[in-house]
């Protein structure tokens, strides 16, 4: 009696795609406990554009948010001040805290995700893929470039904190596995997976040896191409204009105009994926104290050259004010200029001024414009917090002394 033929076996050669498609989605909710909107077969997802967008009409609410500086849970405070996620959302609820709650909502983040946290990896996955859900549900969710994600990408890591090098170092260990799953599809995947480890130093003298997994492992992340870089970095503008609001990090001169804002986008976008090739500096105008990403002539202090601001948004037609964040305001989001120049950098982290959360509202067009603060009735767990904080370190500080993480800047890139 003949053998029942056995049933066959799927291989890589029949499903590479498929294959490659679990591992990104096992590296995905790994790293972030989420998962990313899959796809049928028959089609792809929806290409990003490869020029970041630069104007955008406004929608009738527009919202802002300043600097979060890898701190979910206060991020998420903000998320929820603004109304742009469910009330209840929490770190521990990563699915209904990317769950977009505000319809017809265009909202715009800052900048500066990156350093002085331990949630780094966690917000830049949260907010991408609240962006996909607000793109879903007829609204948006657009962060912009700061000068951290700019040093982040240049490899300077100065503000990076063992709790971000570990958070990388963990991120590290998934991507290997995600990469040996792809790897027994061998010649059948297109394109073929990238090592991005390789050429990436194992050492870095003036480190401590704990942190030489992390440095490495944030180094292949976010150099130029790197898969996190590419990935969540590449396709942020570093100036948005939104209606007649302008929406920049650190601040616009008279020069960043003329030279063109799309072409500033479009010139960091390419540094970004890796385009100029690994030894690439950033582009001109987000280097130095002048850059859009570093200038502070319009939100340090409440003495600001309003004359100079109004011939810049001169220069931008109907733009009516400057957003901006980058320096800490103390006292609360702000304007001066008569409100020509916003200011909406609070200082939300708690590794960067542990600031109460507010958020920028803009509605019918530009005619109404609110400071969403946080009520009474939760502000005191910030000032608690922030009173235990200060208690600890001076507790640390009496007991020892700490050697300091070296700083590293990594200039081979």
């Amino acid at each position: 009696m003949a053998a029942a033929p056995s049933p066959s076996v799927p291989a890589c050669s029949d499903l590479p795609a498929a294959v490659s498609a679990f591992a990104d989605a096992f590296v995905d909710f790994a790293v972030s406990g989420i998962f990313f909107p899959t796809f049928p077969s028959s089609s792809s997802p929806p290409p990003r554009p490869k020029t970041p967008t630069t104007f955008l009409p406004s929608l009738s609410r527009l919202v802002a948010i300043g600097d979060l500086h890898g701190d979910l849970p206060k991020s998420l405070s903000a998320l929820r001040l603004a109304g742009l996620v469910p009330p209840s959302c929490t770190p521990d609820s990563p699915s209904a805290s990317s769950s977009w709650a505000a319809g017809p909502t265009l909202a715009v983040q800052l900048g500066d995700i990156l350093d002085r946290g331990g949630d780094e990896l966690r917000l830049l996955y949260l907010l991408r893929r609240l962006s996909l859900s607000a793109e879903s549900r007829g609204g948006a969710f657009l962060p912009i470039l700061g000068n951290h994600e700019v040093m982040n990408v240049s490899g300077d890591f100065r503000f990076a904190t063992p709790q971000g090098f570990q958070e990388f170092s963990a991120w590290a260990g998934w991507y290997r596995a995600g990469l040996a799953i792809k790897r027994r599809c061998g010649e059948h995947l297109d394109p073929q997976p990238r090592n991005p480890f390789l050429g990436v130093p194992k050492s870095f003298p003036g480190v401590k040896p704990e942190f030489w997994d992390g440095m490495r492992s944030r180094l292949a992340a976010l150099r130029p191409d790197g898969p996190i870089a590419r990935r969540f970095l590449a396709d942020l503008p570093t100036v948005l204009v939104v209606g007649d609001s302008v929406f920049v990090h650190g601040g616009l001169l008279e020069a960043n105009v003329e030279y063109g804002l799309e072409r500033i986008n479009a010139e960091v976008s390419e540094w970004i994926r890796g385009e100029g090739g690994d030894n690439a500096r950033a582009p001109e105008y987000v280097r130095g104290r002048d850059a859009v990403v570093w200038l502070r002539r319009f939100s340090d202090g409440f003495d600001c050259d309003c004359k100079r601001l109004e011939g810049v948004l001169g220069m931008i037609p109907g733009a009516k004010r400057m957003v901006m964040g980058h320096t800490i305001q103390t006292v609360g989001i702000n304007a001066v200029c008569s409100a020509q120049a916003v200011r909406v950098d609070v200082g939300l982290s708690r590794g960067c001024g542990n600031g109460l959360p507010e958020v920028l509202e803009i509605n019918a067009g530009g005619t109404d414009v609110r400071v969403i603060t946080t009520p009474p009735s939760e502000a005191w767990m910030y000032r608690k917090q922030e009173v235990e904080k200060a208690a600890a370190a001076v507790a640390e500080k009496s007991v020892e002394v700490k050697d300091g993480l070296a700083l590293l800047r990594i200039n081979s890139l």
